[in-house]
């Protein structure tokens, strides 16, 4: 029998006791959003979660311990998989789906302590963007997002991050979760076919892709540079950054954000 009185990480509320989380007074939580996605031939279908998972984690161990008050919620493990719907057992949840799955986590907090509500993205198909402008304002809750991935320059960390399972993300897999990343002799070389459309080689232009036209081994980017050094030094930037966000947060008046 486990005999503990407190939670050791008082800022997961998945492992919290009910009287611990009845008289906290959270000013911040944190919304983990993955995705569950085949990942070339060397990483596993739950690398967008488990990324974001451990990113509000840890970035939430940082901040707590600087005194910020913040709580991360269990983890969405689903994502928007409209192109890749020929690839077995890419889960797909639709962007309006997405809104309503928030809608209902904030009306569930607006009668709790946190006053701010940050989605932390986890993958490359999802954008909470237009939701959240439509959800503030029925709201009192102040709403935001972080695409992990992107809030410092991945340039002097990785020659060549990639976009999905390439050295990025495999040198983070490397560092989390290496039990679940097979030899990278067995991965695919993520070489991703252009666009015969200029605007969307450039960039002005978008269209969602078609993920099997574009990639045979479902990667975009080259991870045969990947290394869990490359990853642990990423993450140690990005979840410093990270939680000095959460802890001005945290302190800030939602009501008076601007100088």
């Amino acid at each position: 029998m486990n005999g503990r009185l407190t939670n050791g990480r008082p800022w997961i509320l998945g492992e919290c006791l009910w009287p611990e989380v009845r008289s906290a007074e959270y000013e911040v939580a944190i919304l983990p959003w993955g995705a569950t996605e085949a990942h070339n031939t060397h990483l596993p279908y739950a690398t967008d979660t488990i990324e974001s998972t451990w990113v509000a984690e840890e970035s939430a161990r940082l901040a707590w311990e600087a005194g910020a008050r913040v709580v991360v919620l269990p983890a969405i493990a689903y994502g928007v998989q409209t192109g890749q719907r020929d690839i077995p057992f890419c889960i797909n949840m639709n962007p309006s789906t997405q809104a309503m799955v928030l809608r209902d986590i904030v009306r569930s907090l607006e009668v709790h302590s946190p006053r701010k509500l940050i989605v932390l993205n986890g993958h490359g198909g999802n954008d909470f963007k237009q939701m959240i402008r439509e959800l503030q304002a029925e709201t009192s809750i102040f709403l935001g997002t972080i695409n992990w991935w992107s809030c410092v320059s991945a340039a002097p960390f990785f020659d060549e991050p990639g976009d999905h399972a390439g050295e990025l993300e495999t040198s983070v897999m490397q560092k989390l979760s290496p039990h679940l990343v097979a030899l990278l002799d067995r991965a695919g070389k993520g070489r991703a076919r252009r666009s015969t459309i200029a605007g969307f080689r450039e960039g002005w232009a978008w269209a969602p892709r078609d993920w099997s036209q574009v990639t045979d081994d479902t990667g975009v980017g080259d991870p045969s540079g990947a290394s869990d050094v490359k990853g642990a030094r990423f993450l140690e930037t990005v979840t410093r950054r990270i939680a000095g966000f959460f802890v001005e947060l945290a302190a800030a008046d939602s009501a008076r954000m601007y100088e």
